[in-house]
């Protein structure tokens, strides 16, 4: 049987979750900003008609904003991920084999739906989400996952085909192949464009009609799998299953500067307690961190970035110990007069816990850690993230100038019990 992919996505994911509980913003042009309330990272087609680009800052479009009524949200990455959650859980009740791509992408395995019945499918798929979740999406469907985000892309800009493209067809995929344009290729970046550019493409067919040898010498192994995917052969297989992760970050960028050791030792603090949540949510450990901080190239006063990595006698995932070797690195790499923007945490080569050696000196008490964390865990899983934390990462945390800021978020309407909308309240 002839594989067959679906790619799904939100449409304007971010801003289309924020319309759901507000059904006043449907037509008004709405805008999600970054951390820090930096830079538009969401824009609903009405914003983009009114010139706001991805990635522009909001101490340039503010006053844009004010003048043409657009409603500016910060981000809110408790909803997001949870109608993400949601919207998957849906997907599954049509396919048996899913891939969560991103937050707002999920590729679809087809291939035991008859041709004839995929377009259909996707139709399907549209109006419950829809109907369940109040998000609008779009479907791309193709015989490979390339094709499938092509067809995904065509979805979204021909109104006509109702949110839903089928390029399983050989004739259709002809058709449509020559309108695409090199920065439509899934895989094909600024850099991979100049140099295809230099054979000539300029759209995907251009593109699928390489010889592939040429590109795997010019673009590698990745160069040649794309034109194979173009051609309608699968080389990037579905992953239902989410491979291991083989490393981790944490990094912030402060709502204000920061300019002593002291604080600069909480906002670590504070970026080691989430990367210990992290690893042991997928049952991982490390044996080094390395710590960094940096000025901003934007402010006037003189620049540094450094960095520096400490290693453990063995792996671990325990708060404590990563707070501990994260502090001391902060201290050794610290020196003052300068004015810090961001700072954070990263770590490469993870392992599983129980997998990992031990030491023969400095061995920490694993049982001991696994009941302390699993606790500390339990505590925050009840009672809400942050609810417990160690004292290392800052008690009064509002007022502290390293905590990223979100003016302007709205309620946390699916995760908080004290944040749920109520009807009838007088």
């Amino acid at each position: 049987m002839t594989q067959s992919f679906a790619l799904i996505d939100g449409n304007s994911f971010y801003c289309s979750c924020e319309r759901v509980f507000d059904p006043k913003l449907r037509r008004r042009p709405v805008i999600v900003l970054s951390n820090n309330d930096g830079c538009a990272v969401a824009r609903t087609a009405e914003a983009k008609a009114l010139g706001i680009k991805m990635g522009a800052p909001m101490f340039q479009i503010r006053e844009l904003c004010k003048r043409e009524g657009v409603v500016v949200f910060s981000s809110n990455y408790s909803l997001y991920g949870d109608m993400s959650r949601r919207m998957n859980t849906i997907y599954e009740r049509f396919s048996p084999d899913i891939e969560i791509y991103s937050i707002d992408e999920s590729f679809l395995d087809l291939t035991p739906v008859a041709p004839e019945h995929r377009e259909e499918l996707g139709r399907d798929l549209r109006s419950t989400v829809s109907k369940w979740t109040g998000v609008p999406t779009c479907v791309g469907i193709g015989p490979t996952k390339t094709i499938a985000k092509l067809a995904n892309k065509i979805a979204k800009t021909t109104p006509q085909l109702g949110g839903v493209c089928d390029l399983t067809n050989d004739e259709a995929l002809r058709d449509w192949l020559p309108l695409m344009a090199l920065e439509d290729i899934w895989g094909i970046g600024r850099a991979s464009q100049t140099k295809l550019g230099a054979f000539g493409c300029k759209t995907a067919a251009d593109v699928a009609a390489l010889d592939p040898k040429l590109a795997r010498q010019t673009l590698t192994v990745v160069g040649e799998r794309i034109i194979q995917e173009l051609r309608g052969q699968p080389c990037i297989n579905l992953e239902s299953v989410a491979p291991t992760r083989k490393g981790c970050a944490v990094t912030r960028s402060f709502s204000g500067r920061v300019e002593s050791l002291e604080v600069m030792q909480e906002a670590i603090a504070a970026h080691a307690t989430r990367l210990g949540e992290k690893l042991r949510h997928h049952g991982l450990a490390t044996d080094h961190v390395t710590v960094f901080f940096h000025t901003s190239p934007f402010d006037n006063g003189p620049s540094r970035s450094v960095s520096t990595t400490v290693d453990f006698p063995e792996a671990s995932n325990d708060t404590l110990v990563l707070v501990r070797a994260a502090k001391w690195g902060a201290r050794q790499i610290w020196k003052p007069g300068y004015r810090y923007a961001k700072a954070g945490l990263m770590t490469v080569d993870l392992v599983a816990l129980e997998m990992s050696p031990r030491a023969l000196i400095g061995a920490l008490d694993r049982e001991k850690s696994g009941r302390l964390m699993e606790a500390l865990d339990a505590c925050n899983k009840k009672l809400g993230r942050g609810a417990v934390f160690p004292a290392a990462a800052g008690i009064a945390r509002q007022q502290k100038a390293w905590v990223t800021k979100f003016d302007m978020r709205s309620p946390r309407y699916t995760t908080r019990l004290e944040e749920v909308p109520v009807v009838g309240r007088a």
